[in-house]
């Protein structure tokens, strides 16, 4: 398994290793303990990946506001983009 922390990850790749561990849990061979640590880190792509996706949605929603501030906003990331 990857080692790279899924917040440092692009989205493509959170969810091309995503896809991976559903397939790999899916398939229903691993033992207990690794089909646990399987679960947890697609748990934590699932997550990064979703953060992602709401940082993108926002940057959207700022680029196209039709008010004149908006462009001047500042881009808040999410709590988990900035703790890394």
């Amino acid at each position: 398994m990857a080692s790279k922390k899924p917040e440092n990850m692009s989205y493509e790749a959170t969810i091309e290793e995503l896809d991976t561990l559903v397939n790999q849990l899916e398939n229903g061979d691993l033992p207990l303990d690794d089909a646990l640590k399987t679960f947890e880190r697609g748990i934590a792509l699932a997550r990064a990946g979703q953060s992602k996706l709401s940082d993108a949605e926002q940057r959207v929603k700022i680029l196209l506001s039709d008010s004149d501030e908006a462009a001047l906003s500042d881009f808040v990331e999410s709590d988990e983009q900035s703790e890394v």
